[in-house]
């Protein structure tokens, strides 16, 4: 019988992303996405990363 280490594929874990908080961070796994937001009477457009927690997974998973 042969014993397998199961990898932990967390955000956390991944190569992609970006600590901003101690539960929080950035995924990079892709470009940034555009927001559209209105503040005021005014509509701002923003490009920013996800962001995600420590603990969520996806399919865009790399090693450190």
């Amino acid at each position: 019988m042969t014993d397998t280490a199961t990898a932990t594929k967390t955000c956390e874990a991944c190569a992609n992303w970006k600590p901003t908080t101690d539960s929080q961070g950035e995924c990079r796994a892709k470009a940034p996405q555009t927001i559209v937001f209105q503040v005021d009477e005014n509509t701002k457009i923003e490009s920013r990363f996800p962001v995600t927690q420590s603990d969520d997974w996806c399919g865009e998973f790399v090693a450190k």
